[in-house]
């Protein structure tokens, strides 16, 4: 069995990465094309060595540009390679351009499409995400569900067929990676922190970062905060924050900018923060599966089970001080996203 895996983003790497191994211990071959949707340094071949990632086979190199001019032209290059190389499927992940590209090409040549992350819903159709995610669960054959509400969202749009509760391979990540972490990341070290005496902040959606108003209001929000905040700023923030002139927060002394860090890095900054703050969808549940309280400066959230059992909530820049402060931590962490095998599920699936 031959698939071909599209992936654009760190993200997607990351989980993807489990998945590869559980294709390669059964003998599925797997070619993975990166279309570099997101160019990013972080993405080097660091980044594939620390995780022991396979090397993605092609690279479309195709970024930095509006969301119609970047689908189009990953289409393109994603079909020659499918003409070309014939593959019995085609797996794509989550929700980003790079997603739909895939998708799209897949259905138009016929091509079986399986979705890892399926089923997941803002109900928010002004986010680019959410167009992508719930145009490819409508095109996949098989769509692997990470949650059980992911599985209610897709039979409410009639999608039955093909549908399978496997968990969250982010949680075979997690799994699989903390132990590399723990014993690999000096990220506290370098930045002399001690557990639970800091707060961690990720900023990077445009609804948050494209307005001059909303993102003084977050920055402000970090500095009304009891605890220093350990901010790895995405470059995109960061350059926002220099076009807006908001620079001077990044100097206030409850804030502690530094610069993107890796996967193993991050993985040792959530495990011992007090808390995190973001506006990520994949923090969220990573934030979740430490045990760490979340607040999602958004507001909706994809991963909403996480609200309804009390660890994550959504806020304001205005009430995050508030929320923090007066946060309750619940009494129970139910299993949410499975056993860490969702990887072994899907390969057992396709198999079959």
């Amino acid at each position: 069995m031959k698939v071909f895996t599209i992936l654009g983003a760190r993200p997607q790497f990351i989980k993807a990465s489990v998945v590869s191994f559980a294709f390669r211990d059964a003998g599925i071959k797997e070619t993975i094309i990166h279309t570099g949707q997101h160019f990013d340094s972080l993405m080097s071949d660091v980044f594939f060595q620390d995780l022991d990632l396979p090397t993605p086979q092609h690279h479309l190199n195709i970024h930095s540009l509006n969301h119609g001019a970047m689908t189009g032209r990953m289409m393109e290059k994603i079909e020659e390679l499918l003409i070309n190389d014939k593959p019995d499927w085609v797996c794509v992940y989550g929700d980003t351009n790079s997603t739909l590209a895939g998708a799209l090409v897949a259905a138009k040549l016929n091509i079986p499409l399986l979705h890892i992350e399926a089923g997941l819903r803002s109900f928010n159709r002004q986010m680019p995400e959410e167009v992508n995610r719930v145009v490819t669960d409508h095109l996949a054959q098989l769509l692997f569900a990470p949650t059980d509400l992911a599985v209610k969202c897709l039979e409410k749009e009639g999608i039955f067929q093909g549908v399978h509760l496997v968990g969250d391979v982010m949680m075979d990540a997690l799994m699989h990676y903390r132990t590399k972490a723990n014993e690999t990341s000096d990220i506290l070290e370098r930045h002399k922190l001690n557990n639970n005496e800091y707060y961690l902040a990720t900023i990077h959606r445009p609804s948050n970062t494209d307005e001059r108003q909303r993102l003084r209001s977050i920055l402000e929000s970090f500095t009304q905060l009891d605890l220093p905040v350990i901010f790895p700023i995405h470059p995109r923030t960061q350059s926002l924050i220099e076009k807006m002139e908001l620079s001077k927060y990044l100097t206030a002394n409850s804030i502690v900018p530094i610069p993107p860090v890796s996967y193993l890095d991050m993985l040792v900054l959530e495990s011992a923060c007090r808390c995190i703050i973001t506006d990520s969808g994949g923090i969220q549940k990573e934030a979740y599966i430490f045990e760490r309280p979340c607040f999602t400066l958004r507001n909706e959230t994809e991963w909403k089970e996480t609200v309804d059992v009390g660890w994550n909530q959504l806020v304001q820049p205005e009430n995050l001080s508030e929320a923090v402060a007066n946060f309750t931590r619940p009494s129970e962490c139910p299993k949410l996203y499975g056993n860490g095998d969702a990887a072994i599920k899907i390969t057992e699936v396709l198999l079959n």
